[in-house]
């Protein structure tokens, strides 16, 4: 079973309105680059870019 230790958790916050709307998790040793997707946004009821940004601790 894999180790954990290198997972850090993010959030996706959409490019247009700012809203912080997902979370999830990636390792950062294999992938260094920011993540970004196109998913539904509820504030701007519309898909749009989601650009991830380091959780706030």
């Amino acid at each position: 079973m894999a180790k954990k230790g290198n997972r850090n958790l993010f959030i996706f916050q959409c490019a247009v309105c700012k809203a912080k709307n997902f979370t999830g998790s990636k390792n950062t040793v294999n992938n260094k680059e920011k993540l970004m997707f196109k998913k539904f946004c509820k504030s701007c009821r519309k898909t749009t870019e989601h650009n991830e940004i380091k959780l706030g601790k």
